[in-house]
């Protein structure tokens, strides 16, 4: 679909003004990270040096209940779409529309960088610029997939070659910016898709980050996820409400772990965090970009991650200390755990360790009380909605001659700027067979192949007191609520995520052989 279509789909969509009154829309700027921790960055309790995401946060809001679809390509496919992932199969079915597609037909100059992760490519989904890769996981150094070692790497169409001084979360950012600059040759704002994929592994950074961290892991995980739960206490950020959940119960006392396993340990973390340095420091180069241009004021700018920590166990060569290009480890379940404090679970289940993201809106012309905390329960399907306020536009009912499935959302626009706001409709999960339902105050959940669990989430955001037997009744109505969901969207229902295995990717290192 090439940029005269779109154009000529803004005579279709009905441009207003909010109240009647003149409006300037705002760029906007969608950033997701991957494979982050609850808890990683400074400005939602962690001790990883975040100074550009915590003055961002200080001058816009943190959203400490909002959530993602718990998986890489699941969570972008309901970014884009406004959908729930099921109903676009990742985008391989027809019947939905992109924010791209949407915004460029509103008039907006559509831009993205880093990974895409889900079908067909980023030009044939109305983005006018794209630079990244096609896949879901590639070497830091070398551009190069991480499964298959074949080069995903793109500019627009063209297949890119990765210079020798090469590295993802620079080069994602040093594109979005050439992208911003050419974009402002027009009279017309932007939206800006930076998708970095740090701090997915394997764990590669530059050396200078990972020098910054060394000794900081030292005292294990333990230690460490008391800090991050006394410090969200002392920010504000949670409660009574969110207790410290138990350690994993897989998951040994740091004190049991002997010198030599802690040797092999304790660099993945130190690592890890260096990516998580790397990647603020590149959303600074970003903001400053932004700011000399005069930008920033008018600019919502949204961060979040993609899923919760990962407790993928990787490692694919005798190369046992994580950081340069040939390493190719992950760390596991163990950090893992401590990355989502004080929250149960990770990456693919539909507990909150999984959907739950650290969540930055910044935006100084939209939000009167810079640096509040908000409770406002929302999901990555709100985004379409609420980009669609933000630019004046509608959502279309048919596109490129095909029938459009209704948005799933609801608009965000009254979060964020502070205006009253009514209980949403429920939520719902489903991937890999873990799945839930959040209706209001209760949260019904099960992983793969177990039964329901129900949880009130206004005195327990952790999971930690199961209600499922002394609440039948709000159980089976939930219970129901999900079904029919799940007949509707084509999701698993909970009989057939009843009857599968239990899942066996909360991995861990065997520390007998260290």
């Amino acid at each position: 679909m090439n940029r005269l279509v779109y154009c000529l789909m803004a005579v279709s969509f009905c441009v207003g003004n909010v109240d009647g009154a003149e409006t300037t829309r705002p760029n906007i700027i969608v950033i997701v990270c991957d494979d982050m921790g609850f808890s990683d960055i400074g400005c939602f309790g962690g001790e990883i040096d975040t100074p550009n995401l915590d003055r961002l946060a200080a001058g816009g809001l943190r959203f400490t209940d909002f959530h993602n679809n718990a998986k890489c390509s699941e969570t972008r496919a309901s970014l884009l779409t406004g959908l729930w992932h099921q109903q676009s199969k990742n985008l391989k079915k027809p019947g939905h529309v992109t924010l791209a597609e949407v915004l460029g037909g509103a008039g907006y100059t559509t831009l993205m960088s880093g990974k895409w992760h889900v079908n067909s490519t980023p030009p044939k989904r109305g983005f006018d610029k794209y630079f990244g890769f096609l896949s879901g996981a590639i070497n830091f150094f070398t551009g190069k997939d991480w499964q298959s070692g074949e080069n995903l790497m793109r500019i627009g169409e063209d297949v890119y070659e990765a210079p020798a001084d090469f590295y993802s979360t620079d080069a994602f950012t040093d594109f979005a910016i050439r992208f911003l600059d050419e974009a402002r040759q027009k009279d017309q704002p932007y939206f800006l898709y930076l998708a970095h994929n740090a701090p997915h592994f394997p764990l590669h950074a530059p050396p200078a980050e990972i020098a910054k961290y060394k000794g900081r892991y030292d005292v294990g995980w333990d230690i460490i996820r008391q800090r991050r739960y006394e410090k969200l206490q002392k920010l504000g950020l949670i409660d009574s409400t969110w207790r410290l959940s138990a350690r994993d119960p897989k998951v040994e006392p740091w004190s049991d772990i002997t010198d030599s396993q802690a040797e092999f340990l304790i660099p993945m973390m130190e690592v890890y965090a260096a990516m998580v340095d790397r990647l603020d420091q590149n959303i600074g180069r970003l903001v400053d970009n932004l700011k000399a241009n005069d930008e920033l004021d008018n600019t919502l700018i949204v961060f979040f991650s993609d899923n919760g920590a990962c407790p993928y166990q990787r490692l694919r060569n005798d190369i046992l200390v994580p950081g340069p290009a040939e390493s190719d480890i992950a760390y596991d379940a163990r950090w893992a755990n401590m990355c989502n404090t004080p929250l149960r679970l990770y990456k693919q289940y539909a507990h909150e360790g999984g959907t739950t993201t650290p969540m930055i809106v910044h935006w100084p012309a939209g939000i009167k009380h810079p640096g509040t905390i908000s409770k406002a329960t929302h999901h990555i399907v709100d985004l379409m909605p609420t980009v669609i306020e933000l630019a004046e536009t509608e959502y279309p009912k048919s596109f490129a001659g095909k029938q459009i499935v209704p948005m799933e959302g609801i608009s965000m626009v009254a979060s964020i700027t502070g205006k009253p706001f009514d209980q949403r409709p429920p939520i719902f999960w489903e991937f890999s067979s873990n799945h839930a339902v959040r209706d209001g105050q209760w949260k019904l959940v099960a992983e793969r192949g177990k039964d329901w669990e129900l949880y009130d989430m206004t005195v327990d955001r952790s999971e930690t007191e199961n209600l499922a037997a002394q609440q039948p009744e709000i159980t089976r109505r939930m219970a129901m609520q999900y079904d029919a969901w799940a007949e509707r969207t084509g999701a698993k229902n909970h009989a057939q995520s009843r009857r599968a295995s239990p899942s066996d990717q909360s991995q861990l290192f065997d520390l007998s052989v260290r």
